[in-house]
């Protein structure tokens, strides 16, 4: 473990314990003000559970993400990072287009203003009936009018079928949305955060918040490893392979990690499961509304399904929409080319299964082969039947359920100095709750470091 070197110059010392998307947006935030920061991560790999990982001498990430360009706090913090968004990251206009002949649609927004870019894409969609498109036109403008707000929360089904939304129009546009953006299934997903999304990408003022963004590099190379060489230039440091294990509370208002320095405040950005385990260490009722909380979470999959063929396989788009038909073994929802990205990965398949519980229930083996035996049939390709190797990454907690008027621990954990950071974490405005995304965690880094620093927790 590298050995922490005071620097008088700084303002304040404060610790960070995650180096996850989360824990890196509060380090850096804290640098950037000029406080002394010190990053406890217990991986080798920073990012989390959005991080790079190598498997068949193939560098991977441990999940296929899709950003939005309503991801400014995201945008924001890579760039402040020193890294160029638009040389790592494909930005693609919003889509949702599935392989012809397919039983999907084809739905692509044009580069106009919006809301100009939604009425065009919708008059120009394929695999939509005049009675799908009309739904989709009242859904749309009832939402704008209500503000995208929901002063009842229910479920997403509800809500679709309370503005009568068709049943190809469910299957094929917000179903495969809610999946991709809540990962939970629209029958027991929160339709008020389902809104906060859509609002802050369909219904953003600003074309550019709806666009796609795929990233080009692994998800490590990204954000984390260029937060770490901030931090390395702004007088602070990340320590991997530093798994911490108690927190305690110190007379003069301090806090101490384990046996190191002592610090003037923490930030717990680890995960929730992670995170209530440390503070029930503390052995403070002050925490015990915050533990309860995360404990009360429901975890939800997500799987990630490589596989490889000859370098010669190439898709006609970046990514495509998959129909989801676990009765007939068909458990992709979205099929990636990895080659159209980086070239050195020509041939590679990322297929997405989100809420993947009763996917995963198959096995790796059956699922992998289920997988490409949906390849093969709905892009209409024999070849893709046989990939040369597979790999199936699965994290059965990759995020909580997000369900309706779910109760979620905010940035302050109960005591003084110590705050909360990670996807979970509720806004302190309910309007502004988004799902356990990576915007959702910067957001919540963000918001704990200021709160550390000014005492005020962000509205």
């Amino acid at each position: 473990m590298a050995k922490f070197v005071a620097n008088t110059s700084v303002k304040q010392r404060y610790g960070v314990i995650g180096a996850g998307w989360a824990g890196c947006a509060a380090a850096m935030e804290l640098a950037r003000a000029g406080h002394g920061v010190t990053v406890f991560e217990a991986a080798r790999t920073l990012g989390g559970r959005a991080r790079r990982v190598e498997r068949e001498n193939t560098v991977l990430d441990n999940g296929q993400h899709i950003l939005l360009g309503a991801y400014t706090e995201t945008l924001r913090l890579i760039k402040l990072a020193g890294q160029d968004p638009a040389e790592l990251i494909l930005t693609l206009p919003l889509q949702m287009r599935y392989p012809a002949d397919s039983g999907g649609m084809d739905f692509i927004a044009p580069r106009l203003p919006a809301p100009l870019h939604l009425a065009w894409a919708l008059l120009r969609a394929q695999g939509l009936s005049f009675a799908d498109k009309l739904a989709l036109m009242r859904f749309s403008t009832a939402m704008r009018t209500m503000g995208w707000q929901l002063y009842h929360d229910c479920t997403v089904s509800e809500l679709l079928l309370r503005f009568d939304q068709t049943e190809q129009l469910n299957r094929l546009m917000w179903h495969p949305l809610c999946l991709a953006a809540l990962n939970t299934p629209p029958e027991r997903a929160s339709a008020r955060v389902f809104l906060n999304v859509l609002r802050d990408s369909l219904g953003a003022s600003r074309r550019r918040a709806s666009d796609m963004l795929i990233p080009k590099t692994n998800l490590s190379a990204l954000f984390p490893e260029a937060a770490a060489r901030y931090l390395a230039q702004h007088g602070g440091e990340v320590r991997t392979g530093a798994k911490v294990s108690a927190l305690q509370a110190l007379p003069d208002g301090r806090w101490q990690l384990d046996d190191s320095a002592s610090f003037d405040g923490v930030i717990v950005a680890t995960s929730s499961v992670q995170a209530a385990s440390l503070l029930h260490g503390v052995h403070d009722a002050r925490l015990d509304e915050a533990i309860n909380r995360m404990q009360a979470f429901t975890a939800e999959a997500i799987s990630t399904c490589y596989l490889q063929y000859d370098a010669s396989v190439r898709l006609d788009l970046p990514f495509y929409a998959l129909v989801d038909a676990p009765q007939q073994q068909h458990w992709g929802q979205f099929v990636f080319d990895r080659g159209q990205l980086d070239a050195r990965q020509a041939g590679l398949l990322a297929v997405v299964i989100s809420a993947s519980g009763p996917a995963a229930e198959q096995g790796h083996a059956a699922l992998a082969q289920a997988i490409a035996a949906q390849l093969a049939q709905v892009l209409q390709r024999a070849e893709l039947a046989q990939p040369v190797w597979t790999q199936l990454i699965t994290e059965k907690r990759a995020t909580f359920a997000c369900t309706p008027d779910l109760v979620r621990p905010g940035n302050a954990s109960g005591m003084p100095g110590l705050l909360l950071a990670g996807d979970y974490t509720a806004n302190a405005d309910r309007k502004h709750d988004y799902p356990a995304t990576i915007e959702a965690a910067v957001r919540s880094g963000v918001a704990a470091a200021k709160a550390l620093t000014t005492g005020k927790l962000a509205q």
